[in-house]
Formats: C-alpha cells, structure tokens, sequence
C-alpha cells in the first residue's frame, strides 16, 4: 500500500485516480485490520476507524507526510469525492440499522429508553457546558462566544453515535435482546435530540440569539414528520414497495425504489433543520416492517453497504482524528478532561436513568458502557464546530477514544448478564423461528374455488398468513354459481383475525393487517395466469380445490397446470372420496389433527405447518413417526435414538407455537397402514410434508397415493422439491457413514 501512495506522489496522478486510490486503502485496511480484530473478538468495525486513523495524520502523516497530504489531504474539491462517498454511507448505514430494529422490542422497553436517553443527554451536557466556562481563552475564538462553546461543547458530551452503537451491538450479537435494543433506542432519542440542540447553537452562533421561532418550526417538523411516517407513511411505503415489485422487470427496481425513498426522508428531515441521518434511520424502520421481500431486499442491501459504504465512512471517521495534537500538553490535558467528562458523564447519566427505570445495577452498568460511544455523530458535530468557530481536533480524538474503549467494556459488562427465563424463553423461540419456514414466510398466492374445499383452503390461507400480504385468484369450481363477494375473501379474514385473537392470548404483538388483494379472471383460471401473478414473488402457493383428484387417486388435470405454473413451495388442501361433503370445524373438542413425521425436512415443515394451524384454532395435535418398513432395529440403536432427536425437536417447535401435543412411534407396519389407522380415530385432519418427485405432474410417492385413498378425512401436503434434494443428500451421508 505504501507503493501506491508513493506512486500516486511521482505520478502526478488525476483527481479521479486519487479517488479510486482512496477508496482501495481504505477498504483494503479497514477490512484487514477489522478481520484482525474479529478473530481477537472485537467488533470489525472498529478495525476500520483503526484503518482511517492509520491512513490519517496520526501515523502516515506522521511518517510520509507527502504521500498523506497527496492521497488524502488535496484541495477541498478532491476531499469532496471521498466524503461524498462516506455521507451516502452513513444515509445507507442508518437504512441498515432501521431496517434491523424491531419496534415492537423497542415499545416494550419504551420507559427505560426515554429515562436513560433523558439522563444520559442532561448530565454530560450540563458537565461540558460548565466546562467551556473555564476553557483557557485560547482555544475559543472570542470570548464573547463562550456561551455557544458552552452548548456546543455540552451537546456533544452528550450525544451517542447510533451508528457505531448499533454496529458494535449488532456484531457482538445483541440486537435481539433486551437490553441490546434498549441501549440502540436510547441512542437514537439521544441522537435526535443532539441534533435540535445542534440546530439551536448555530442559530445562536449566527444570529447571536435563540430564534424562538426557528427552534418552533425544528420541533413542530420533528413531530410532524414522525406522526406521518407512522401512520400515513407506512402505508405508502408498504404500497410503493409492493407496486414496484409487482409492476417493474428490471432487476433490483425495488432496491431503487428503497434508496428514493431513504433520500426523500432524508431531504425532508433536512429542510425541517434537523440532520438526514434521521430521515433515512425512519425509512429504514418503515423499509423493515414491509411485508413484502423484506428479507430479500436487506440481503441485497447489506452486501454493498458491508462491503463497500461502510469501510469508507468509518475509514474517512479515522481520518478526521490527528492523534499528534496531543503533542501540545494543553490540548493534550483538555483532551484528556474532555474524554473522563464525556465517559463519566455519560456513564453516570445512562446509569442514573437505567436505575430510575427499574433497571439492576449490572443492566445499568452495561447501558452506560453501551451509550459511551461518539464515533461517526462526534466527527459531524466536531466539523460544525470548525464552522462555527470552535476548536474541535481534539474532540475528533475523544470520538475515537470513547468508540474504541466502548466494545471491551460493554463485552465485559455484558459478560455480567444473565439471560432472565422470560428473555431467554423469547430468543429461543426466536432461534425455532429462524429455522421455521411459515415464520419466515412473506407473501402468499393462493387459488381457490367457491366450494367447500376452496371456502376451508382460503380459511387456512388467512391461519397461516395472518399479517402477511396475499393474492387471492379466483377458479371456477364445484358450484356452478359465482360468489357474491367473494366469499371465500371472508374466509381468509376470519381466519387472519382468528391469528390475531390467538397471538393476543399468547401475550404475543399481533401482526399487523396485511394487503390482501383479489384477481378477477373472466375465464376459468389458466396456468399462464397463475405463472404471470407468481412472478412478482411469492414464497408458497395454497391451492384448494374441489375434485382435485382423480378416481384412482391421482390429481386432477388442472391441478397439474396450477401447480406446474409455480416454481417454489407447494400447499395443497384435498377432498379425498372418502371425506364426506363437509369440511372440518378445527377448535379445541374437535378431531384431532394427526401429522405423520420422519426426521425430513418436508415432514418438519409439514409439522410446522399443522402447529401454526393448532395455535390459532385449538384443534388437538397429534405427531406420528413412521419408520420406513425394514428398517426395523432394536430400541437401543442409533436409529431409535434418531427418532427420538426428532421427536424432541418436534415438542420443542410445539413448545415455540404454544401447542401441546401427543406424540407416537409406529414402526412395525408400512407408513400409509399406519397413518390410515391412526385417521380412522377421531381425527379431523392430517397434515403431510411431502416429497415431489421430478416430473411435469405431481408425483408424491406410494404414502401419499395411499393414504389420499384410504383416510375418511381431508389431507393438507406441503412439499418443495429442493428440500428433498437436501434430504436425499443427508440420507445419501448417512447411508454412506454406516456403511462405511
């Protein structure tokens, strides 16, 4: 690296090489240093302000100013490219962190968040403005401004960067807990209130006095644009996210409608004087709630923002800290004042106002190491106050100082907590979650007609999918007559607000009401309109209806069509001869629901499935293992013990769902006898994850096929073909471990 910077001198390299040489070191350090530091257990991002400070006057301005001031300290056009770079990382950094945050944690833990933010903002800002009073007169610019000094000074000792807050807590995997969010939501109150202090200090530093009317209009707009993005505003980014991923076949057109509206909000929390980091924090949180692809559209963003945005911003951070000031011992003394006030303060503040929220002493102590951060806040608020007249390199240092000391501290403080059951029960559930497909599920397609079957299907549609954005398309069907208005919408409602009832019970944040949107279609429904609709992104197709099979047991025709038009998991809801006219009535007296498991992945997810159905509904659930016929071995082998891990990982996802179950093992006779046997007892429905063979028609095996003839009760398969493919690789290891 140093042979490019010797080469950039001799050169006489242009702006826009300088620039890409700028880019390529710091990306190249940062991340060097930053993957040292993670396998030493510190968070990597501080390996890139390590990177910057490196780059920056500290050291290679120090050793090679030449090559620095060539590199990296041009004329001021040339430093506008790379801080452009670094500005937009920081609008895309707090896109990321809204996009993280969940704000039904962030409701829960409310009163602890606006006592530490209101404690640890008044404490320190009172510390540094008293501090400024007895500044030596040489480092403000008049003495007449000692006021502005004072607020300037007090504001930011008493900020929290949410950006470097965020990212430490979010690499030392505390996002999801507790205290994690209530330490990032702390932040962020600080960081909006730091900004209006911001904004009136200019206006004294300017005008010589407060602006009642100018603060007025901040507040007023602060407010205004919060209450509208909450309300108003989540709707129409829900809208413009789901109409550009509907409408748009360019790639990534929903990504790009992401960063306008990130930009738009940023602009608008611009003109209203208060700084675009929180316009784009807001959109990032909306972004996040979206029930559309949300996951999708953050794995897509996280690459570039990781990889690129964020190395650059906090490198060009380091860069803005001359640790060679303190070389002067008056700076280096008020440096190190600067730095115990600015941690005590904040430390002392956060604490104060943890213990005032009910917290424990240990909760407190981790909160103050946790807010005493200044990082990326602290190099803004430090480039204003060179605007405005006052010294602030050394508050660049006690940036650096304050986010570098803040991981090991926090690490050891957090090191001091245990996990509390009620908390340690919700990760748990959480981590069930993670691996759960109708949890991770975000838009559901389903086709149903106006019979029985398709009233039953569009029912379960609305259990499972409760909070999730759906499509509804329409088939002719059973009943020769049209439905009024649409009947079997209704069907989904009630059963989308039966989830929400069953979720209130739990003591559990009901989903929120998702889009549900209806296809009209002239004509019977075609497989070309099923494929046009599925494109815009769907993670299961439901399918229910009537005299879907055929009298040898096999599927319909149009059933075929429908499900071959869909490349991605499959629900189907069946009527089997022997069902009778009537659908079931799941609830708590009714028959049981029997799911027949094996230790696959598709018997898991049909598990899943059956779970989610029971916790809303109340039916009685019923788990069946059936081995496969000569497989057969003695309870003491490794295969009985298999059968039991499985077993056991069934009761713990019963456990996530809140569902008690029965569970059994039958292994003595073929997998549909045993099933067929266990439907002819009081049993409602059974629930199957199925394994598709390849083909251009549904093919699921000879258990299936057999009990789709047999059982007297309607059947629900749930299959995706790449899960058998995991499954038969597994099934391949395993053979070949014992085997071997």
């Amino acid at each position: 690296m140093p042979g490019l910077a010797w080469a950039a001198e001799k050169s006489g390299m242009s702006s826009e090489g300088i620039f890409v040489l700028e880019v390529i070191l710091l990306l190249v350090v940062g991340r060097g240093i930053g993957e040292l530091l993670e396998r030493l257990g510190q968070p990597a991002v501080m390996g890139q302000l390590i990177g910057g400070i490196l780059l920056g006057p500290s050291l290679l301005g120090w050793v090679w100013p030449a090559a620095e001031r060539v590199v990296f300290a041009g004329d001021a056009s040339q430093k506008s490219m790379i801080n452009a770079i670094a500005q937009l990382g920081v609008l895309m950094l707090l896109l990321l962190t809204g996009m993280e945050t969940d704000l039904r944690l962030v409701r829960r833990v409310g009163r602890a968040c606006f006592s530490i933010s209101a404690a640890g903002v008044a404490v320190p800002f009172v510390l540094g403005f008293v501090a400024a009073q007895f500044m030596p007169a040489t480092l403000l610019a008049t003495g007449s401004e000692r006021v502005v000094a004072g607020l300037f000074l007090g504001t930011a000792l008493s900020i929290s960067s949410v950006k470097i807050v965020a990212m430490v807590v979010r690499e030392m995997n505390f996002m999801r807990r507790d205290l994690g969010q209530i330490i990032v939501s702390s932040a962020i109150i600080e960081d909006t209130i730091g900004w209006v202090i911001i904004a009136i200090t200019i206006g004294i530093a300017t005008r010589g006095r407060i602006e009642v009317g100018s603060l007025a209009f901040t507040l007023a707009g602060v407010t205004a644009f919060m209450a509208f993005s909450f309300t108003l505003g989540r709707r129409i980014v829900f809208d413009a996210i789901r109409w550009t991923n509907d409408t748009f076949r360019s790639e990534y057109a929903v990504v790009t409608v992401i960063l306008a509206i990130m930009g738009a909000m940023a602009l608008i929390t611009d003109l209203i004087g208060v700084h675009t980091v929180l316009g784009a924090f807001v959109a990032g949180i909306l972004v996040g709630e979206s029930p559309i692809l949300s996951r999708h559209i953050e794995g897509q963003l996280r690459g570039v923002i990781t990889a690129l945005f964020m190395p650059v911003f906090f490198g060009v951070a380091g860069l803005s800290a001359d640790l060679t000031v303190l070389v002067d011992p008056e700076l280096a003394l008020l440096t190190v004042a600067l730095v115990a006030i600015a941690s005590l303060g904040k430390f002392g503040g956060a604490f104060i106002g943890a213990e005032a929220s009910g917290m424990s002493r240990a909760e407190g102590i981790a909160v103050g190491c946790g807010m005493n951060a200044r990082g990326s806040t602290e190099v803004i608020v430090a480039s204003i106050g060179l605007s405005i007249g006052v010294r602030s390199h050394n508050l660049f240092t006690m940036a650096v100082i304050t986010t570098l000391a803040m991981p090991p501290t926090l690490r050891w403080a957090l090191g001091r907590l245990p996990i509390g059951e009620a908390e340690k029960k919700r990760l748990e559930r959480e981590e069930v979650d993670q691996r759960g497909f109708i949890a991770n599920l975000e838009r559901l397609l389903v086709v149903v007609d106006e019979g029985v079957v398709g009233r039953f299907a569009a029912y379960l549609a609305g259990v499972i999918g409760a909070g999730k954005p759906m499509t509804a398309l329409h088939a002719s069907g059973e009943s020769e007559a049209e439905p009024g208005e649409a009947a079997h919408l209704d069907e989904i409602e009630k059963g989308a607000e039966e989830g929400r009832e069953a979720a209130k019970e739990a003591d559990e944040v009901p989903a929120h009401e998702a889009p549900l949107t209806r296809r009209r279609h002239d004509a019977a429904l075609s497989a070309e309109a099923v494929a046009k609709e599925a494109r815009k992104g769907y993670g299961m197709l439901l399918i229910g209806l009537g005299r879907a099979l055929t009298s040898k047991g096999g599927f319909s025709r149009r059933l075929n069509e429908v499900a071959g038009a869909f490349d991605g998991p499959l629900c189907l809801v069946l009527k089997p001869a022997g069902a009778g006219r009537h659908m079931p009535r799941l609830g708590p007296q009714s028959g049981r629901i029997l799911v027949p498991v094996n230790g696959t992945s598709v018997a898991r997810r049909g598990a899943e499935l059956a779970l989610a159905i029971a916790s809303v509904t109340g039916a009685p659930v019923k788990m069946l293992y059936v081995a496969r016929v000569g497989r057969d071995e003695p309870r003491d082998t490794v295969s009985h013990r298999r059968r039991e891990a499985v077993l056991k990982d069934i009761v713990a996802l019963a456990d996530r769902y809140g569902v008690e179950i029965e569970t059994a093992i039958r292994s003595r006779a073929a997998a549909a006898d045993a099933i067929a046997r266990q439907a002819g007892r009081n049993v409602a429905l059974i629930v199957m994850g199925v394994a598709r063979r390849p083909g251009d028609e549904l093919i699921f095996g000879e258990t299936t096929s057999g009990v789709l003839q047999r059982c007297p009760c309607p059947v629900v398969l749930i299959s995706d073909a790449r899960l058998r493919r995991d499954d038969e690789g597994r099934e391949a290891l395993r053979s070949g471990a014992g085997t071997g």
